[in-house]
């Protein structure tokens, strides 16, 4: 929930009483894009685009049991042309960690993330399968992989409602490891080029964190808003500074 300057906007939820939504409008309805190997610095302590890692070079932490069991069914069908590293994923599992565990690394990054000169390309192996197939990339990413910087956060009130909030994952959100990226896209100017707004362009991904309901209302406000020309306050990075004031040479006496 970083940044200045945002408009927040509530709904109801239709299928549970007990929970209602804070929409980080702001967000939703930048022109935010992914732009992996388009101008992406990565998440190192140095600016690495040469590397084409994007946010995978610290592995994808599974968001519970299920998403790891889910991620290492998949991984077992995924086809070596679109996976680099499947033989030591076959070999050696794709897993770290005990519990929930994360996707284990090889050669400095997630074992999944295929690197620059790979035949099908670099990016993530489980994203050029799904291009090919009819499965959506939400059905086989780690959870963590398909969401951010999208976030949702579960909010109790005192009187035991719930209140769900949708924003992005910004630099402070990854606590102290965050301070040591070199870039993050979310405060980046050049990630806010996408043709769609963001709630357009990332529907699917969208749907899955709010449900069907939710999502329809949230994107019927937005779209009138937008169809009025009354949006919602421009993202904090997505307006670039212009500095318009210079400076008057003082008069000589």
């Amino acid at each position: 929930m970083s940044g200045a300057n945002r408009e927040w906007a509530h709904f109801d939820d239709p299928t549970d009483e007990d929970r209602q939504w804070m929409i980080d409008v702001t967000y939703l309805a930048s022109h935010h894009q992914c732009i992996f190997g388009q101008g992406c610095q990565g998440v190192l302590d140095q600016p690495t685009p040469e590397l084409m890692q994007g946010c995978c070079s610290y592995g994808a932490h599974y968001s519970d049991k299920d998403d790891r069991k889910r991620v290492e069914k998949a991984a077992k069908k995924l086809p070596a042309k679109y996976w680099q590293f499947r033989d030591q994923g076959l070999k050696k599992g794709v897993s770290a960690g005990k519990g929930d565990g994360r996707t284990r690394l090889v050669q400095d990054a997630c074992i999944f993330l295929n690197r620059p000169g790979f035949e099908t390309g670099p990016g993530c192996a489980f994203h050029f399968w799904s291009q090919d197939t009819d499965e959506h990339f939400l059905e086989i990413k780690p959870e963590v992989c398909w969401q951010v910087p999208l976030r949702r956060e579960d909010r109790e009130e005192s009187d035991g409602t719930v209140t769900t909030i949708v924003t992005e994952f910004g630099r402070e959100d990854w606590g102290e490891g965050g301070e040591e990226f070199a870039w993050w896209c979310t405060e980046a100017p050049e990630a806010f080029t996408g043709a769609l707004p963001l709630y357009k362009s990332s529907e699917a991904e969208f749907r899955a964190i709010m449900g069907d309901k939710v999502y329809d209302q949230v994107a019927q406000y937005l779209d009138e808003r937008l169809e009025n020309k009354n949006p919602p306050a421009p993202h904090p990075y997505e307006v670039p500074v212009t500095l318009t004031t210079k400076a008057k040479a003082g008069k000589k006496k």
